[in-house]
């Protein structure tokens, strides 16, 4: 393809799209107990919440440079880099760093989301790109999808988005002191609690619903993706597929360290994106 996608780790894409479009994955650095571990398969998301003290990092400029280079090698005319939301990590800024400094046009998409909220802008732009449409083309393809995605999760509690400093201290406390489950959003590029409720089954339920609201009556892609919460996961699938009218795509899949170490164990999270 003319046009190469490269994008971060944080997008959890399913393996087999990333082979079938020649996707490059960037990984995030993850940091438990003062030693460095890149995002994916080398550390395992669920040991995070065991560690004692753990941190994420962005990739930085160099190892997006490296990619860049890569593509240019590999006969690619431009470049098309698709990151999760500015307001959450500066991996987004370290691509537009490398990006001034790469040998061919790079545009960096800030996709104002995380997960598959990203993987589906990263998919769009993906399946444009293997169409030979030019750089423009790609970009736009991608900053669409994410414009018009809605992605809520649930999680069993707020203090790892509290602790990591991803949700406001007093939405925090205040779901801790009412021992409520919080369902949240991601809103401006940021994530942020749309509703409490007072047990696990309701928040799916709940969660359910919003997914079928932001669906419509369109045409539309699923994420469900779950940390360590696959009977959960598989349940939302199931119950989606009999409730939203036009269903194209449907992928299930686990958050990796980089992003389960902000919502702990037990998350939930659905994402709507236009197909």
């Amino acid at each position: 393809m003319p046009v190469a996608v490269v994008t971060d780790s944080t997008a959890y894409l399913p393996p087999e799209e990333i082979t079938r479009y020649g996707i490059t994955v960037v990984p995030v650095t993850v940091v438990v107990g003062g030693r460095e571990f890149l995002d994916g398969p080398q550390i395992p998301a669920e040991a995070v919440s065991a560690a004692s003290t753990v941190t994420t990092s962005r990739p930085s400029p160099e190892r997006f440079l490296e990619a860049y280079e890569a593509a240019a090698a590999g006969g690619a005319t431009g470049v098309v880099s698709v990151h999760l939301s500015g307001e959450m990590s500066g991996t987004v800024d370290a691509a537009r760093l490398a990006a001034s400094s790469a040998s061919l046009p790079v545009e960096v998409v800030d996709s104002r989301s995380v997960g598959m909220g990203l993987g589906f802008a990263v998919l769009a732009a993906s399946v444009s790109a293997s169409l030979s449409e030019p750089i423009s083309a790609v970009a736009l393809a991608a900053r669409r999808c994410a414009g018009g995605t809605f992605s809520f999760f649930y999680v069993d509690t707020l203090e790892y988005l509290r602790r990591s400093g991803r949700i406001g201290v007093a939405a925090g406390l205040l779901g801790s002191a009412l021992s409520v489950k919080p369902l949240l959003h991601v809103s401006g590029g940021s994530v942020a609690l749309l509703e409490k409720v007072r047990t696990a089954s309701r928040a799916l339920s709940r969660l359910e619903d919003l997914a079928v609201v932001a669906a419509g009556d369109e045409l539309v892609n699923v994420g469900v993706q779950h940390l360590g919460a696959g009977e959960r996961a598989a349940g939302l699938v199931e119950r989606l597929r009999g409730r939203v009218p036009k269903v194209g795509a449907v992928w299930v899949g686990e958050i990796g360290a980089a992003i389960g170490v902000h919502t702990g164990p037990g998350v939930v999270g659905v994402t709507v994106s236009p197909a």
